[in-house]
């Protein structure tokens, strides 16, 4: 039995993009799509019910803060993840490798793992490919992710390519350790920095090792946009066309787009969620930051031409008002909203590729929401 299956529908003519379907075993997922971020075993401020009634496939959430907190024995004795959060469409959990590497203290690398301190307490704490595993194996998610090195940008060819050989290997561990390949995929994670050579090597290195699908780590690290790009398209091609591709870490929509071109079928980021708690929004003329004073005694909604609850019930000053006083509820209803823009914009890009007009599409959409291509990374 495979956990995941991808099944490929059709290629856009006009733009290469691809449109399928991911099997799981809590349901499929149309592709390409957006994954929610929900670090802690919840998207920020939103319900499960909510994420369901704006139509997320999939979400994700993250090895890391679940092995700190509350544990992942814990979210074990309660049925897994699923059960814990009360949620039954499929989940994907990182390696918890990009946190460790981030958010920890003094840590050491080594080829058997990383030692570090919580960012929590200051705990010494171990994570190893083994250890990865057994935590995921544990949460119960239908695609969990092989533990890796995200290197940062910018860093020295002889790091990134030490640290990219060191993912490989501990990716053959982890395809190793893992206990349930029957009812949940493993993916690997192909890294390489900002190198051509790095890149190539990664993904031949990994789809080698037959794993069910690939993403492409180490991208929207700080490069510039156009880099990004440049390393999709080397990387891409060599991925197989038979399994599902996801790029770690980006939620813009000019990403979104560009990386559908490109062949991609799965993205995440925490973008939409943390910019609407600072009050900004992403609308089909471009960003908004719903906190300016001349949104004051604006009783229009945040985008006139989206249908999601919060613009077909609440207004831009009601919002406004309720972000300057501090309310929660604000940050649910700009939350909502940006959520649903994207999980609608891979909606209207699924339907573009189905249509030959991917190409078309992106223009169209760029022309009103205001990115020059300066900005877009060309």
């Amino acid at each position: 039995m495979v956990a995941v299956k991808y099944e490929f529908i059709k290629q856009c003519k006009q733009s290469g993009a691809r449109l399928g379907r991911l099997h799981t075993p809590h349901g499929i997922i149309d592709t390409p799509t957006f994954m929610p971020v929900g670090t802690q075993a919840t998207v920020k401020t939103m319900s499960p019910e909510e994420l369901k009634a704006m139509d997320a496939h999939i979400i994700l959430s993250n090895t890391y803060h679940l092995f700190l907190r509350p544990g992942h024995e814990i979210v074990k004795k309660a049925g897994g993840l699923h059960a814990f959060m009360n949620w039954d469409r499929p989940i994907l959990t990182d390696s918890g490798g990009f946190q460790v590497f981030s958010l920890a203290e003094m840590r050491k690398i080594s080829e058997e793992g990383v030692q570090f301190r919580s960012h929590l307490n200051g705990d010494k704490l171990f994570l190893s490919p083994e250890v990865a595993m057994e935590i995921q194996n544990a949460l119960g998610p239908d695609i969990m992710m092989a533990f890796d090195e995200c290197p940062p940008y910018p860093a020295e060819y002889k790091y990134v390519k030490e640290s990219t050989e060191r993912t490989a290997r501990w990716a053959e561990r982890c395809l190793k350790a893992h206990a349930r390949p029957h009812d949940q995929a493993l993916f690997a994670i192909v890294q390489g920095g900002m190198h051509q050579d790095l890149r190539i090597q990664s993904a031949r290195d990994l789809t080698s090792m037959d794993f069910p699908g690939y993403a492409i780590g180490g991208l929207s690290v700080g490069e510039p946009k156009h880099l990004m790009y440049e390393m999709l398209d080397y990387t891409v091609p060599i991925l197989p066309s038979d399994k599902p591709r996801y790029l770690m870490g980006v939620g813009s929509p000019d990403a979104l787009l560009e990386g559908s071109i490109r062949g991609i079928d799965m993205f995440d980021c925490v973008l939409p969620t943390r910019i609407a708690r600072n009050g900004t929004t992403m609308t089909s003329n471009g960003r908004l930051v719903i906190r300016n004073a001349k949104f004051a005694e604006d009783f229009g909604p945040l985008d006139e031409n989206c249908s999601c609850y919060t613009c077909q019930n609440y207004s831009r000053a009601y919002i406004r008002h309720l972000l300057k006083a501090d309310e929660t509820f604000g940050i649910r209803l700009t939350t909502y909203h940006n959520l649903h823009f994207l999980i609608q914009l891979m909606r209207d890009v699924r339907q573009a590729i189905a249509e030959d007009r991917l190409l078309d599409f992106r223009d169209e959409f760029f022309e009103t929401y205001g990115l020059n291509d300066n900005e877009r990374g060309f």
